[in-house]
């Protein structure tokens, strides 16, 4: 079987008037000039909008600082987290490193019990200290 296809042609009749051409010149122009002031206009509400920026800002803080302040701590504190976190599991990683660790935490942990909770005399001398400790940092004289 053989297809036939059929061709359908269409004819168009293009005029081109030589006074025409004139008009497609002035309707170019006129419709840059309005993108030109459009584009004015957009940067005109822009540089306004950048020039009061300041005033915004700073009425916004002022207003929010309290909320702004604590999502800042917050935030700044689940980053040191993660920062630690990731630099524990670093040192963690390295193959001697880690019992290194546990042997001096271990040594530690048995010297301060040694020095300061075998004896009365000593865990009296801690109570003290951690008392003084406490007023230098709350800046409170002990209630005796």
């Amino acid at each position: 079987m053989v297809e036939e296809t059929e061709q359908t042609t269409v004819d168009v009749d293009v005029d081109i008037n030589g006074e025409q051409s004139g008009n497609l010149a002035q309707v170019t122009a006129s419709t840059s000039e309005e993108s030109q002031e459009q584009w004015q206009e957009i940067v005109d509400k822009v540089s306004a909008f950048l020039a009061d920026l300041p005033a915004y800002l700073s009425e916004f803080f002022g207003e929010y600082k309290r909320p702004i302040i604590t999502v800042g701590i917050i935030t700044g504190s689940i980053v040191s987290v993660k920062l630690v976190l990731a630099v524990l599991g670093a040192i963690n990683d390295i193959p001697l490193l880690s019992p290194l660790f546990e042997l001096v935490g271990l040594g530690y942990s048995a010297w301060f019990v040694y020095r300061y909770l075998l004896q009365a005399s000593s865990r009296k001398e801690l109570a003290e200290d951690f008392t003084s400790l406490k007023e230098q940092v709350l800046g409170q004289t002990s209630m005796k």
